[in-house]
């Protein structure tokens, strides 16, 4: 029996729609680059955390002055739950395309700030106090990018592709670390020690504040999605979308933090701060470190969306689960088999970096898929932000204490047991790959 012209258009219109269309494409061609150099400006703090210990820190003994920068790194971490809130609250009341404008907008002031501010040598305390305010005002940006990034480039994607265009965000943060890490290598490797610590640094946040104007730039060109424009067209749009999300959506909310905690612990260990820590622990050099971690991020934003489309064929479940539970079994041979060595060190690096990615490609959509449009952007930022401020902006500190503290061996434990947490959340919760999603 031949279907009805009815019923035949109605299996048509609910089909999944898997090819973007060009407006999709625009859309998600400039979310990935303004959050690209959004994120430059933030990862350059990691990168020359030593110099910066030197430059606006009192001289001491140790690992003192690194350990009052990494401070201020996780203090900075304290601001991202704020600004979730703020900012999240205010994308899902005003538009993705405001709640983005504003936040590269702030993390590019910041940028120029720090790369402007004397050091301590020249006007003391008050070289630590400016860098710890633009930390913060950093911190709350990047605490409101996050959810906003996330469901503008989910919002965007045809249906049954959602994951790749969420992998699209995590494709611009590492892109974003990647240009933070050629620029941190070009300088070390270019510049005299007396250059890099007298202008070298400096230079590297300036190019980042430039590329932070370009990016806004960008999204003010851009259009705010359709999900967003239909929900306060059709009056679902709330007053307190933060409220909103604890009473009506509690249970996504937990879910959102417990899907972060492994991978934002493993995230900032390897991708962010690992060039620094084997510098430390094992003494190679840092320029060499920084080598490693940019030939590994190339391959690392290369996968990124082939492993979206692994997630979009097999589900959220599957391709996050295989990210915990390699973790949990390697973590221990992995940071053993770290030695002095470049290859060593890539090697670690590398294979770190390809588990990474079954999180990565997935955290975008996974997130975005448990909230509706109305509380979207906030029901992303402030769980994730409350979770990555508690493991992620914690974890330069942590590693740098177990390894001053002659715990080194330690440091795989912490990475195997919040892996074995996330994994247990991600085993139990609803797979939402075919979710209807608005």
């Amino acid at each position: 029996m031949r279907p009805t012209p009815t019923a035949a258009r109605s299996a048509a219109s609910t089909a999944p729609r898997r090819k973007l269309t060009r407006a999709q494409r625009k859309a998600i061609v400039a979310g990935t680059i303004g959050n690209t150099v959004e994120w430059v400006d933030w990862a350059l703090y990691s990168i020359f955390a030593k110099i910066i210990s030197e430059v606006f820190f009192a001289k001491s003994e140790g690992a003192v002055a690194l350990l009052a920068t990494l401070a201020v790194f996780a203090v900075g971490f304290v601001m991202r739950p704020v600004g979730a809130a703020f900012l999240g609250a205010y994308a899902d009341r005003h538009g993705r395309k405001k709640g983005l404008t504003l936040t590269i907008a702030l993390m590019a002031g910041a940028s120029f700030v720090i790369a402007l501010t004397p050091g301590y040598g020249t006007v003391g305390i008050v070289a630590p106090v400016v860098l710890l305010l633009a930390r913060l005002v950093q911190g709350f940006s990047a605490g409101g990018e996050f959810g906003s990034s996330s469901a503008f480039l989910v919002e965007s994607a045809a249906r049954g592709r959602r994951a790749f265009a969420g992998s699209w965000q995590q494709v611009s943060v590492a892109g974003g670390v990647l240009i933070a890490s050629l620029l941190g290598t070009l300088v070390t490797s270019f510049l005299s020690d007396a250059a890099l610590h007298s202008w070298g640094w400096r230079a590297a946040f300036v190019a980042g504040g430039l590329l932070g104007l370009l990016g806004l730039w960008l999204r003010v060109s851009v259009e705010d999605t359709e999900s967003f424009t239909r929900a306060r067209a059709a009056g679902r749009a709330r007053v307190n979308p933060l409220k909103a999300m604890f009473v009506e959506h509690p249970a996504a909310a937990l879910r959102v933090a417990g899907i972060t905690v492994a991978g934002t612990l493993t995230y900032y260990i390897w991708v962010n701060y690992l060039p620094t820590y084997a510098n430390l622990a094992t003494g190679i050099p840092l320029n060499k470190a920084l080598l490693s971690q940019t030939l590994c991020l190339v391959v690392f934003v290369v996968l990124l969306p082939f492993a979206g489309l692994l997630s979009d064929r097999f589900g959220r479940k599957p391709t996050l689960s295989v990210f915990a539970a390699g973790f949990a079994v390697l973590a221990w041979p992995l940071l053993h088999l770290m030695s002095g060595s470049f290859l060593s060190l890539f090697l670690v690096q590398l294979a770190g970096m390809l588990l990474i990615l079954g999180y990565s490609a997935n955290c975008a959509v996974i997130m975005a898929e448990q909230f509706p449009p109305e509380v979207r952007a906030t029901g992303i930022a402030l769980p994730y932000a409350l979770a990555v401020a508690l493991f992620g902006g914690t974890a330069p500190y942590v590693t740098t204490w177990l390894n001053e503290a002659g715990h080194r061996d330690w440091l795989w434990l912490y990475v195997a047991v919040a892996s074995l947490v996330s994994l247990v959340v991600y085993l139990t919760m609803p797979e939402t790959k075919d979710k209807e999603f608005d």
